[in-house]
């Protein structure tokens, strides 16, 4: 059933603009941890805070336009390519070595741009526009976080099952080649405003008289938001991929899912997590790295809980079909892009 709540671009941007508030969207209210099942705007925080330790304008209103507002505790949500050293384990039970080279490879296990360390194989999808079998995971597992003009990767670029982390080589582990991706673009980048490059460098003059070891540079804001963070790569070899997904077998088409939806994914560190959404038509901000964060628009968020590596992994619902596609998350949430913008700007289909 489709969420009734309201929530024009201008209340997104007021709640937004709060100290500690991360994101809005739409989704039922909870009370004592457990859900109501009264909708209502949802803003999510990495920390509740007491309000006297607040000023007021920062307070987020209890209503907005009669509409009831509920705030939630997320804590900080950053991509999850694998930073650390983990051992996998699978939550449904069994030890699955996801780690490992797997020829054919099913969804679920490591993979990644030879350049970076490692995120998840989410599923084996078809391109609509040559009829071939194509890998699905992130733009910043398959292609390094690229905007696209940044230099950060190519298409043609190696593709690595397992992933360089996990011990995976381009003489012996490449499966694949970077396809196409939908650029990532940063919440603030640099202008190529013809006009901003005059004010630049204008400002720099000036500058070098008094601080000649500073510099400024102009940064353009990119209020969008980004819809997807996600990429396919081609198979050099599609024998070598298999249309099964560990823990979970063959994706069945795709579907739309709201609120209150089972889901699951199979991830690369993980294993296989269930869950459920929280929260939809979200807007958010993510950190990318330290002191550099990408916004998001109408997202999914789940309790479906995800570690760093599970990045690129398929959401799918109770009955097998892709919902979503995971690529971020905290210790308490994951968020995941809607499989129909990741199914249109990457022209493909299950």
């Amino acid at each position: 059933m489709k969420n009734k709540i309201k929530l024009s671009k201008k209340c997104r941007q007021d709640l937004l603009s709060k100290p500690n508030v991360i994101g809005v969207g739409k989704g039922f209210r909870h009370k004592d941890g457990r859900t109501t099942g009264d909708e209502a705007i949802v803003v999510l925080v990495t920390e509740k805070k007491p309000k006297d330790e607040l000023p007021g304008d920062a307070l987020v209103p209890r209503s907005l336009r009669g509409q009831v507002v509920d705030v939630l505790e997320i804590g900080e949500v950053r991509f999850l390519e694998d930073e650390e050293e983990e051992q996998p384990f699978d939550r449904a039970g069994g030890s699955m070595n996801r780690f490992l080279r797997y020829r054919p490879a099913p969804g679920g296990v490591s993979i990644g741009h030879y350049r970076i360390t490692a995120g998840t194989l989410g599923a084996v999808v078809k391109d609509k526009r040559t009829g071939r079998r194509l890998i699905l995971s992130n733009n910043h597992v398959l292609a390094n976080s690229s905007s696209g003009n940044d230099g950060r990767a190519a298409v043609g670029d190696a593709i690595l099952q397992p992933g360089a982390y996990d011990g995976g080589t381009k003489n012996r582990d490449t499966i694949a080649t970077l396809k196409r991706f939908v650029p990532l673009h940063k919440t603030y980048q640099r202008s190529q405003c013809a006009t901003a490059g005059l004010w630049e460098n204008a400002l720099n003059k000036v500058i070098s008289l008094f601080a000649p070891q500073y510099r400024v540079s102009l940064l353009r804001a990119n209020e969008r938001g980004n819809l997807v963070d996600a990429a396919v790569a081609e198979p050099l070899n599609e024998d070598e991929l298999s249309g099964q997904i560990l823990g979970l077998g063959p994706v069945s088409g795709t579907a739309e899912v709201s609120v209150g939806h089972k889901v699951a994914f199979s991830g690369r560190t993980s294993g296989l997590v269930k869950g459920k959404v929280i929260a939809e038509d979200v807007s958010l901000f993510i950190t990318m790295a330290p002191g550099e964060q990408v916004y998001f628009v109408d997202q999914l968020i789940t309790t479906a809980v995800s570690r760093p590596g599970d990045s690129g992994s398929l959401l799918v619902n109770d009955s097998n079909q892709a919902v979503g596609l995971l690529f971020a998350g905290s210790d308490k949430v994951s968020v995941c892009n809607r499989i129909e913008h990741v199914c249109k700007m990457l022209d493909l289909e299950f």
